[in-house]
Protein backbone atom coordinates (compact mmCIF):
# COMPACT_ATOMS: atom_id res chain seq x y z
CA UNK A 1 0.00 0.00 0.00
CA UNK A 2 2.97 2.35 0.57
CA UNK A 3 3.66 2.34 -3.21
CA UNK A 4 0.19 3.68 -4.01
CA UNK A 5 -0.19 7.42 -4.59
CA UNK A 6 -1.61 9.09 -1.50
CA UNK A 7 -4.80 10.20 -3.32
CA UNK A 8 -5.55 6.66 -4.54
CA UNK A 9 -4.99 5.30 -1.03
CA UNK A 10 -7.44 7.82 0.43
CA UNK A 11 -10.05 6.96 -2.20
CA UNK A 12 -9.82 3.27 -1.36
CA UNK A 13 -10.20 3.95 2.33
CA UNK A 14 -13.16 6.30 1.81
CA UNK A 15 -14.83 3.81 -0.51
CA UNK A 16 -14.45 1.01 1.99
CA UNK A 17 -15.91 3.18 4.76
CA UNK A 18 -18.86 4.08 2.53
CA UNK A 19 -19.63 0.42 1.87
CA UNK A 20 -19.46 -0.44 5.58
CA UNK A 21 -21.72 2.52 6.46
CA UNK A 22 -24.27 1.54 3.80
CA UNK A 23 -24.42 -2.07 5.03
CA UNK A 24 -24.84 -0.86 8.61
CA UNK A 25 -27.76 1.35 7.61
CA UNK A 26 -29.44 -1.54 5.79
CA UNK A 27 -29.10 -3.82 8.79
CA UNK A 28 -30.16 -1.25 11.37
CA UNK A 29 -33.00 0.39 9.43
CA UNK A 30 -36.40 -0.78 10.73
CA UNK A 31 -38.61 -2.69 8.33
CA UNK A 32 -42.17 -1.36 7.97
CA UNK A 33 -43.80 -4.78 8.35
CA UNK A 34 -41.84 -6.10 11.33
CA UNK A 35 -41.02 -4.87 14.80
CA UNK A 36 -37.48 -6.19 15.42
CA UNK A 37 -34.22 -5.64 13.52
CA UNK A 38 -31.47 -8.00 12.43
CA UNK A 39 -29.11 -6.20 14.79
CA UNK A 40 -31.25 -6.96 17.84
CA UNK A 41 -31.13 -10.67 17.11
CA UNK A 42 -27.36 -10.57 16.52
CA UNK A 43 -26.77 -8.87 19.88
CA UNK A 44 -29.16 -11.24 21.68
CA UNK A 45 -27.63 -14.34 20.10
CA UNK A 46 -31.10 -15.51 19.02
CA UNK A 47 -31.42 -17.85 16.05
CA UNK A 48 -34.11 -16.74 13.65
CA UNK A 49 -35.89 -18.80 11.03
CA UNK A 50 -37.52 -17.83 7.74
CA UNK A 51 -40.76 -19.82 7.70
CA UNK A 52 -40.85 -19.70 3.91
CA UNK A 53 -37.63 -21.74 3.72
CA UNK A 54 -38.31 -24.09 6.64
CA UNK A 55 -36.95 -27.56 5.81
CA UNK A 56 -38.76 -30.80 6.61
CA UNK A 57 -36.13 -31.58 9.24
CA UNK A 58 -36.60 -28.20 10.94
CA UNK A 59 -40.39 -28.54 10.82
CA UNK A 60 -40.21 -31.93 12.55
CA UNK A 61 -37.86 -30.55 15.20
CA UNK A 62 -40.22 -27.68 16.01
CA UNK A 63 -43.16 -30.08 15.99
CA UNK A 64 -41.37 -32.16 18.60
CA UNK A 65 -40.82 -29.12 20.81
CA UNK A 66 -44.46 -28.04 20.41
CA UNK A 67 -45.56 -31.57 21.34
CA UNK A 68 -43.38 -31.49 24.46
CA UNK A 69 -44.90 -28.15 25.49
CA UNK A 70 -48.46 -29.36 24.92
CA UNK A 71 -48.03 -32.54 26.91
CA UNK A 72 -45.81 -30.95 29.55
CA UNK A 73 -48.37 -28.22 30.20
CA UNK A 74 -50.91 -30.88 31.24
CA UNK A 75 -53.53 -29.38 28.96
CA UNK A 76 -53.76 -32.81 27.35
CA UNK A 77 -53.45 -36.25 28.88
CA UNK A 78 -52.29 -39.12 26.70
CA UNK A 79 -54.29 -42.34 26.80
CA UNK A 80 -52.49 -45.16 28.59
CA UNK A 81 -54.22 -47.77 26.47
CA UNK A 82 -51.32 -49.04 24.36
CA UNK A 83 -53.54 -51.36 22.30
CA UNK A 84 -55.79 -48.47 21.25
CA UNK A 85 -52.81 -46.21 20.54
CA UNK A 86 -51.25 -48.89 18.34
CA UNK A 87 -54.44 -49.34 16.33
CA UNK A 88 -54.69 -45.59 15.78
CA UNK A 89 -51.04 -45.48 14.76
CA UNK A 90 -51.61 -48.30 12.25
CA UNK A 91 -54.37 -46.31 10.54
CA UNK A 92 -52.34 -43.12 10.71
CA UNK A 93 -49.21 -44.63 9.17
CA UNK A 94 -51.28 -46.20 6.39
CA UNK A 95 -52.77 -42.80 5.63
CA UNK A 96 -49.45 -40.97 5.95
CA UNK A 97 -47.67 -43.25 3.49
CA UNK A 98 -50.34 -42.45 0.92
CA UNK A 99 -50.21 -38.69 1.53
CA UNK A 100 -48.21 -36.10 -0.38
CA UNK A 101 -45.54 -36.01 2.37
CA UNK A 102 -44.69 -39.63 3.20
CA UNK A 103 -41.15 -38.55 4.10
CA UNK A 104 -42.35 -36.87 7.31
CA UNK A 105 -42.14 -39.17 10.39
CA UNK A 106 -45.78 -38.79 11.46
CA UNK A 107 -46.72 -39.29 15.12
CA UNK A 108 -50.30 -40.18 16.08
CA UNK A 109 -51.40 -39.79 19.69
CA UNK A 110 -54.65 -40.49 21.56
CA UNK A 111 -55.80 -37.85 24.03
CA UNK A 112 -57.93 -39.00 26.98
CA UNK A 113 -60.81 -36.57 26.55
CA UNK A 114 -64.51 -37.23 25.97
CA UNK A 115 -65.03 -34.20 23.73
CA UNK A 116 -65.20 -34.82 19.98
CA UNK A 117 -62.03 -33.25 18.66
CA UNK A 118 -58.86 -33.80 16.66
CA UNK A 119 -56.04 -31.46 15.70
CA UNK A 120 -52.56 -31.43 14.22
CA UNK A 121 -49.37 -29.45 14.62
CA UNK A 122 -46.46 -28.89 12.29
CA UNK A 123 -43.95 -31.66 11.73
CA UNK A 124 -46.38 -34.56 11.52
CA UNK A 125 -48.02 -34.59 14.96
CA UNK A 126 -51.70 -35.64 14.98
CA UNK A 127 -53.91 -35.82 18.09
CA UNK A 128 -57.27 -37.62 18.41
CA UNK A 129 -59.57 -37.44 21.42
CA UNK A 130 -61.12 -40.62 22.78
CA UNK A 131 -64.48 -38.88 22.42
CA UNK A 132 -64.01 -38.65 18.67
CA UNK A 133 -62.94 -42.31 18.45
CA UNK A 134 -66.14 -43.25 20.30
CA UNK A 135 -68.27 -41.10 17.97
CA UNK A 136 -67.10 -42.91 14.83
CA UNK A 137 -68.97 -46.06 13.80
CA UNK A 138 -66.35 -47.64 11.56
CA UNK A 139 -62.69 -47.44 10.61
CA UNK A 140 -63.36 -45.48 7.41
CA UNK A 141 -64.99 -42.68 9.42
CA UNK A 142 -62.07 -42.56 11.83
CA UNK A 143 -59.55 -42.66 8.98
CA UNK A 144 -61.34 -39.71 7.34
CA UNK A 145 -60.59 -37.53 10.37
CA UNK A 146 -56.96 -38.62 10.40
CA UNK A 147 -56.75 -37.85 6.69
CA UNK A 148 -58.16 -34.38 7.30
CA UNK A 149 -55.53 -33.66 9.94
CA UNK A 150 -52.72 -35.07 7.79
CA UNK A 151 -53.87 -32.70 5.05
CA UNK A 152 -53.36 -29.71 7.36
CA UNK A 153 -49.77 -30.88 7.77
CA UNK A 154 -49.13 -31.78 4.14
CA UNK A 155 -50.42 -28.38 2.98
CA UNK A 156 -48.41 -26.60 5.72
CA UNK A 157 -51.47 -24.76 7.04
CA UNK A 158 -50.00 -24.28 10.52
CA UNK A 159 -46.83 -22.71 9.12
CA UNK A 160 -48.83 -20.27 6.98
CA UNK A 161 -51.08 -19.45 9.93
CA UNK A 162 -48.05 -19.03 12.19
CA UNK A 163 -46.61 -16.33 9.94
CA UNK A 164 -49.89 -14.38 10.02
CA UNK A 165 -50.11 -14.63 13.82
CA UNK A 166 -46.47 -13.58 14.22
CA UNK A 167 -46.97 -10.49 12.08
CA UNK A 168 -50.20 -9.53 13.87
CA UNK A 169 -48.47 -9.85 17.25
CA UNK A 170 -45.37 -7.93 16.13
CA UNK A 171 -43.06 -10.90 16.58
CA UNK A 172 -41.62 -11.10 13.07
CA UNK A 173 -38.35 -9.46 12.16
CA UNK A 174 -36.82 -8.84 8.78
CA UNK A 175 -34.71 -11.92 9.49
CA UNK A 176 -37.64 -14.14 10.41
CA UNK A 177 -39.04 -15.58 13.62
CA UNK A 178 -37.12 -16.69 16.70
CA UNK A 179 -37.18 -20.37 17.63
CA UNK A 180 -38.98 -19.79 20.93
CA UNK A 181 -41.65 -17.74 19.19
CA UNK A 182 -42.17 -20.53 16.66
CA UNK A 183 -42.80 -22.99 19.50
CA UNK A 184 -45.01 -20.60 21.49
CA UNK A 185 -47.19 -19.75 18.51
CA UNK A 186 -47.39 -23.44 17.59
CA UNK A 187 -48.80 -24.20 21.04
CA UNK A 188 -51.18 -21.26 20.75
CA UNK A 189 -52.47 -22.48 17.39
CA UNK A 190 -53.01 -26.01 18.69
CA UNK A 191 -54.95 -24.87 21.74
CA UNK A 192 -56.90 -21.79 20.73
CA UNK A 193 -56.83 -20.74 17.09
CA UNK A 194 -58.92 -22.54 14.42
CA UNK A 195 -57.85 -22.81 10.81
CA UNK A 196 -59.26 -20.47 8.19
CA UNK A 197 -62.24 -21.30 5.99
CA UNK A 198 -59.96 -21.89 3.02
CA UNK A 199 -57.67 -24.19 5.01
CA UNK A 200 -60.59 -26.31 6.26
CA UNK A 201 -62.06 -26.72 2.78
CA UNK A 202 -58.66 -27.65 1.37
CA UNK A 203 -58.05 -30.14 4.19
CA UNK A 204 -61.42 -31.75 3.45
CA UNK A 205 -60.59 -32.25 -0.23
CA UNK A 206 -56.97 -33.32 0.28
CA UNK A 207 -58.05 -35.60 3.14
CA UNK A 208 -60.71 -37.21 0.95
CA UNK A 209 -58.11 -37.89 -1.73
CA UNK A 210 -55.79 -39.39 0.89
CA UNK A 211 -58.64 -41.57 2.19
CA UNK A 212 -59.22 -43.04 -1.27
CA UNK A 213 -55.52 -43.49 -2.01
CA UNK A 214 -55.09 -45.40 1.27
CA UNK A 215 -57.85 -47.79 0.19
CA UNK A 216 -60.65 -46.69 2.52
CA UNK A 217 -64.24 -46.18 1.40
CA UNK A 218 -64.71 -42.43 0.77
CA UNK A 219 -68.25 -42.52 2.11
CA UNK A 220 -66.70 -42.63 5.59
CA UNK A 221 -65.80 -38.94 5.50
CA UNK A 222 -69.29 -37.92 4.42
CA UNK A 223 -71.23 -40.10 6.89
CA UNK A 224 -69.07 -39.03 9.82
CA UNK A 225 -69.46 -35.35 9.08
CA UNK A 226 -73.22 -35.73 8.60
CA UNK A 227 -73.46 -37.59 11.90
CA UNK A 228 -71.74 -34.81 13.81
CA UNK A 229 -74.05 -32.17 12.37
CA UNK A 230 -77.04 -34.07 13.77
CA UNK A 231 -75.71 -34.04 17.33
CA UNK A 232 -77.56 -31.69 19.62
CA UNK A 233 -76.08 -28.72 21.48
CA UNK A 234 -73.01 -26.84 20.36
CA UNK A 235 -71.06 -28.28 17.42
CA UNK A 236 -68.10 -30.53 18.22
CA UNK A 237 -64.74 -28.76 18.38
CA UNK A 238 -63.70 -30.66 15.28
CA UNK A 239 -66.39 -28.87 13.27
CA UNK A 240 -66.66 -25.59 15.15
CA UNK A 241 -64.95 -23.46 12.50
CA UNK A 242 -66.19 -21.97 9.27
CA UNK A 243 -67.30 -22.91 6.68
CA UNK A 244 -70.62 -24.35 7.83
CA UNK A 245 -70.59 -28.13 8.08
CA UNK A 246 -73.48 -28.43 5.63
CA UNK A 247 -71.37 -26.68 2.98
CA UNK A 248 -68.48 -29.03 3.67
CA UNK A 249 -70.73 -32.09 3.35
CA UNK A 250 -72.09 -30.80 0.05
CA UNK A 251 -68.59 -30.13 -1.32
CA UNK A 252 -67.41 -33.60 -0.30
CA UNK A 253 -70.47 -35.29 -1.79
CA UNK A 254 -69.82 -33.57 -5.10
CA UNK A 255 -66.17 -34.63 -5.00
CA UNK A 256 -67.00 -38.34 -4.63
CA UNK A 257 -67.93 -40.24 -7.78
CA UNK A 258 -71.44 -41.60 -7.21
CA UNK A 259 -70.33 -45.05 -8.38
CA UNK A 260 -67.52 -45.54 -5.83
CA UNK A 261 -68.51 -44.12 -2.41
CA UNK A 262 -68.72 -47.58 -0.81
CA UNK A 263 -65.68 -49.05 -2.55
CA UNK A 264 -62.82 -49.63 -0.13
CA UNK A 265 -62.05 -50.79 3.39
CA UNK A 266 -63.30 -49.75 6.80
CA UNK A 267 -67.08 -50.15 6.67
CA UNK A 268 -67.45 -53.07 9.10
CA UNK A 269 -69.19 -51.50 12.08
CA UNK A 270 -69.02 -54.66 14.20
CA UNK A 271 -65.27 -54.96 13.70
CA UNK A 272 -64.87 -51.36 14.76
CA UNK A 273 -66.89 -52.06 17.90
CA UNK A 274 -64.55 -54.93 18.81
CA UNK A 275 -61.25 -53.34 17.81
CA UNK A 276 -61.72 -49.71 18.87
CA UNK A 277 -64.78 -48.89 20.97
CA UNK A 278 -64.21 -51.90 23.22
CA UNK A 279 -60.82 -50.45 24.14
CA UNK A 280 -62.16 -47.08 25.32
Amino acid sequence: MMNFPRTVYRRLIYGLLAIITSCSLIIISPQPSYSQSWLNFIFQGVQVIQLSTLSDRQEVQYGQRINQELLGSRRFRLSRNSALSQRINNIGQRMAQNSSRPNIPFTFQVIQDNSINAFATMGGFVYLNTGLIAAAENEAELASVIGHEIAHISERHSIKQMRNVAISQGLMSAAGLSENNIVNIGVQLAVNLPHSREAELEADQVGLMNLKQAGYAPIGMITFMKKLTRKGGSPPAFLSTHPATSQRVEALTQAVNSSIPYQGDGLDNQAYQRNFRALL
